[in-house]
């Protein structure tokens, strides 16, 4: 091998050493979501927006009306111009549960607004609240009874304005299982989280919008879903506002109380990454600065690994040893628990995932470009 080649092998082996050390470093600190010690006297708004979700909603619903430690709850849901009988499937898992509203909507989002953004800010107007707390969940979370409680409770003890509680993110098919693990390691394996927290800066803000405790107060103060409403990824977009406002954010690992399953197969799943992959990294030279700094740290360690010799391939053996761990380890953050067999498994594929999820970036930026994205029958326009 060229002394460039071996130059090359080596630099991918330190980022993925790096990689490994920055996801151990979480999973050592990470807050990990657990039951609430004490009761929660605030008053708490669960808004869900629901676009044709007649079959995963009445779960969810199961599990609010499960709900424990929280003594003022309500929920709003919005049916949001559904064709499966979203409204009648949730109001038969409501039952007589005064607790809950459901509300149906066929307008169509205003221009520059994405459907979703237009659903939550439905829904925080219905609320109509600027105290406590308004919690906004994606109609395929699965919660634990002490999981809104214990979100709450971070919240208020971390003093922010924003709790991401990161859902455990589960998976069917092999495409799932090689992709959505790649979520939660991709902050893990390159934020010290900690720091992140702490900080104040936008770019080293984390956000799910599976699962968002807002203090209502704050919400408001920004302006809600309207000072994201053109945003694929408005979770993130939203953190970003607020710490542009002086106000903390902060990510917490809650798969010890709430999962979902993001996408079901792989033609769904790869309709959702593409719909927001191209938005990812500020645009085309952001991800092809991360398909740079992923061909070098996770697919050139491992193929020295394999067709090197000597010194190289030590090296090699090395980095890809140091990418599986980091795998590993994110996995183990998300969930709060040991890896399983599966996730070694999966773990053992990282520069197939990599070359997976790099191959859905490219699909999304070609879309994008064509002016193709849509979701759940919308088309997306020029949403960023």
């Amino acid at each position: 091998m060229s002394r460039t080649g071996e130059f090359a092998v080596r630099a991918g082996t330190a980022l993925a050493l790096f990689g490994a050390a920055t996801t151990l470093l979480n999973r050592i600190t990470v807050r990990q979501l657990r039951t609430a010690p004490a009761p929660v006297d605030e008053v708490v708004t669960v808004c869900v927006p629901a676009r044709d979700e007649a079959d995963r909603l009445p779960r969810l619903i199961a599990d609010l009306r499960a709900q424990r430690g929280i003594s003022d709850l309500g929920v709003l849901i919005l049916d949001d111009a559904s064709a499966d009988g979203t409204e009648a499937a949730a109001l038969a898992a409501i039952g007589d549960d005064e607790r809950f509203t459901v509300v149906r909507t066929d307008i169509a989002p205003p221009p520059g607004w994405t459907g979703k953004n237009a659903a939550c800010a439905r829904l925080a107007e219905l609320a109509g609240q600027d105290f406590g707390i308004l919690i906004f969940l994606d109609a395929d979370v699965r919660l634990t009874p002490g999981a809104l409680a214990a979100a709450v409770t971070e919240l208020r003890r971390g003093r922010a304005g924003l709790v991401c509680a990161w859902p455990r993110q589960e998976a069917g098919s092999a495409l799932e299982r090689l992709v959505q693990p790649l979520l939660a390691w991709s902050w893990a394996a390159t934020l010290p989280l900690p720091l992140g927290n702490r900080s104040l800066r936008p770019s080293t803000a984390v956000a799910c919008g599976q699962f968002l405790v807002f203090d209502a107060a704050a919400y408001a103060g920004i302006g809600g879903h309207a000072a994201v409403a053109d945003r694929i990824t408005e979770d993130l977009a939203l953190a970003r506002v607020l710490r542009r406002a002086g106000t903390r954010t902060e990510l917490v690992a809650g798969g010890q109380v709430a999962r979902t399953r993001m996408y079901r197969g792989a033609r769904e799943l790869d309709a959702g990454y593409t719909r927001w992959l191209w938005s990812a990294y500020g645009g085309a030279a952001g991800s092809a600065a991360i398909g740079l700094y992923t061909a070098l740290a996770y697919w050139g360690p491992p193929l020295a690994a394999l067709l090197g010799r000597g010194r190289v391939r030590r090296v090699g053996l090395l980095g890809y040893a140091a990418a599986v761990t980091g795998r590993l380890l994110a996995r183990s953050t998300e969930t709060g628990g040991p890896p399983t067999r599966a996730d070694a498994l999966t773990a053992l594929a990282h520069p197939i995932s990599a070359a997976a999820y790099l191959g859905l970036s490219a699909r999304s930026h070609l879309a994008h470009s064509r002016g193709r994205l849509s979701w759940k029958g919308r088309a997306l326009g020029d949403a960023h």
